[in-house]
């Protein structure tokens, strides 16, 4: 369902999992700023909010969201972590840098959810204009840091519980 069509901050809290024993990496990109940080804040808060104790997230930034991959990466080999979550946001523009920065990145993760065993999530907006990254970013929309944060501690969960 698009995000137009729905709040991302909405869910059901009952349908949550008590994130108390997980550990969280969360890789935050510093270019669009504005939009990421804001991402970033909904996503830890909600962590926060089911559970997850303040000293359970490791949060690094990187320059871009090209780099996500990369300082997931190194996370996954220098944490002890349930889960690592991306956040970034690369906005269409002239040109079709953001088909292959998009590209590379979800494939990025992917590989790094199947070499790795353990859930890497894209919370990275793909927006065709800077409003429409506002309004997902605490906006009309809500905060798609927020609806990351639930798939986050809902993976985690599963992985654990089919260990």
């Amino acid at each position: 369902m698009a995000s137009a069509e729905r709040n991302l901050s909405e869910y059901n809290p009952e349908r949550v999992p008590n994130a108390e024993l997980f550990r969280f990496g969360i890789v935050v990109s510093e270019y669009n700023a504005d939009i990421t940080l804001p991402l970033y804040e909904g996503c830890r808060s909600t962590l926060l909010q089911h559970g997850t104790k303040e000293n359970n997230i490791r949060t690094v930034y990187v320059p871009g969201a090209y780099e996500l991959v990369s300082g997931a990466h190194q996370l996954l080999h220098t944490q002890s972590l349930d889960a690592v979550i991306t956040i970034g946001c690369v906005i269409k523009g002239e040109t079709d840098h953001d088909v292959y920065i998009n590209q590379a990145v979800a494939e990025g993760l992917m590989q790094l959810n199947i070499t790795h065993h353990r859930p890497v999530l894209f919370g990275v907006l793909t927006p065709n204009t800077r409003q429409q990254a506002l309004d997902r970013a605490g906006g009309k929309h809500g905060n798609k840091g927020v609806e990351v944060a639930i798939a986050a501690i809902k993976m985690a969960d599963l992985y654990r519980q089919l260990q």
